[in-house]
């Protein structure tokens, strides 16, 4: 089928690179708003055409991929929905979900979106970041699928099982709340992982001499551009809120753990934290 991409950063590209790969789709077209990222896609391989018009991009498309930041996709989606007939496809690729489908709660074509959520990505962003294979073995989650066409739903479900995922169901609250929980908590405290260091380690040559596989696998996800991440806080900041307190709670008590030299009790923290490991081996 001919498939277009609307944003084609790392989800966007990558999707792109795995459709071509599995041969799921025999045209792919891209919506790009920045000139150059829309060249760089072309040079890439990415898509074969650029449209410039959305309405046109859509309405050629037998499957239509949303793969903008979250605080554009509220914008973009109900357009794209406008624009499409009864028979074609439309989903998101986006981080949060209970604001996006309040947005097209009432939409005539509602039925024709399918939301989800493939629970893979990089610390990178634009065309450059897109990676072949990025979505193998990795879950995708689909929200509220009771709301969308049986037959939209199954092509959605063929066509990432051919990728290959695995595919999880969730209500749209369940979703943003347990994506605040291994998600957007990882990003926000890597950020702050981040700015602790440059505060205290002002000579940089030392950081790069001394950082190791951990700092490095632990600070990675602070190199994740802002335009992604601030419309996820944003549009998900009461349950990010509430695993933040959380983890400032064990902070403060591992703090207090050291502060007073209760070695045991530190041990005995690190030992429960290492439990981890029977759910992530």
């Amino acid at each position: 089928m001919t498939v277009t991409i609307i944003g084609l950063g790392l989800i966007g590209g990558s999707l792109a690179l795995s459709l071509r790969q599995h041969g799921l789709a025999r045209h792919l077209i891209g919506v790009e708003h920045n000139p150059a990222h829309a060249r760089r896609a072309l040079e890439l391989g990415l898509v074969d055409a650029i449209e410039t018009d959305l309405a046109t991009a859509v309405q050629q498309a037998g499957l239509v991929v949303v793969a903008v930041p979250m605080d554009a996709l509220v914008a973009v989606l109900p357009a794209v929905l406008d624009a499409i007939g009864p028979h074609q496809v439309v989903i998101d690729v986006g981080s949060t979900k209970q604001a996006l489908l309040a947005a097209v709660a009432g939409h005539p074509r509602r039925g024709r979106f399918v939301a989800v959520h493939p629970m893979a990505g990089t610390e990178y962003s634009g065309p450059d970041a897109a990676v072949q294979g990025l979505f193998e073995g990795k879950a995708v989650v689909l929200c509220d699928t009771g709301h969308s066409d049986p037959d939209a739903v199954q092509l959605v479900e063929n066509l990432f099982r051919a990728l290959p995922m695995r595919l999880l169901y969730l209500d749209a609250a369940a979703h943003d709340l347990h994506t605040a929980y291994v998600s957007h908590i990882s990003h926000i405290t890597s950020f702050a992982l981040a700015l602790t260091v440059l505060e205290k380690e002002k000579e940089e040559q030392r950081i790069f001499d001394l950082a190791g596989g951990g700092f490095q696998s632990t600070v990675r996800l602070a190199k994740s551009a802002p335009a992604t991440w601030v419309p996820i806080f944003r549009q998900n900041r009461l349950n990010v809120l509430d695993v933040l307190d959380e983890h400032l709670h064990q902070l403060q008590h591992l703090r207090e753990l050291l502060a007073s030299e209760n070695y045991d009790g530190l041990a005995e923290q690190i030992r429960q934290a290492n439990h981890i490991q029977k759910i992530l081996p």
